[in-house]
């Protein structure tokens, strides 16, 4: 039994956008998901990629993925870096593949110097918040997320000077 972890490439965009789609229909939010295969090639492979990707195979079978990016906090004068996305197949977890995908991008702030490393948790997926508790996250309390999208957001925009 093998665990590999690799960056994403361009002939994974189509992987990228199935897993996107399993962990919407898990957390109940596929109809949100609006991504096409294009958006992803073009966000993780185009010519100035903002946002990244791992690939975790089990025994050479795509098993998971993390997708990722840089953040920066004013407060410690540091990037770090913002987990997006953390998916594991059903039928293969417990094999260490979720945890392996953390270690490596704990690996990369340690080596890059980045000084945190963080994510979002949805308050009632008890199982994902257990298995982040042990991989040694905090949980934070007193912040909430904000998010301006669709007809707010135009409004927003238009308000500018």
């Amino acid at each position: 039994m093998t665990l590999t972890i690799r960056p994403a490439g361009p002939d994974d965009a189509p992987l990228v956008l199935a897993f996107i789609r399993a962990l919407a229909e898990y957390e109940k939010l596929l109809d949100d998901v609006k991504a096409t295969d294009r958006d992803i090639r073009a966000a993780l492979f185009g010519p100035a990629p903002k946002v990244f990707c791992e690939i975790a195979e089990w025994n050479g079978e795509p098993a998971g993925f993390a997708l990722w990016y840089y953040t920066f906090s004013t407060f410690l004068g540091r990037h770090g870096l913002f987990l997006e996305d953390l998916f594991v197949k059903p039928e293969m977890r417990g094999h260490g593949i979720g945890k392996a995908l953390l270690a490596t991008l704990a690996r990369r702030c340690v080596d890059e110097g980045l000084g945190r490393f963080e994510w979002e948790v949805l308050d009632w997926n008890q199982p994902s918040i257990d298995f982040y508790k042990a991989q040694g996250a905090e949980l934070m309390t007193g912040w909430e997320p904000c998010r301006v999208t669709g007809d707010a957001l135009r409004r927003l925009a238009a308000s500018a000077p």
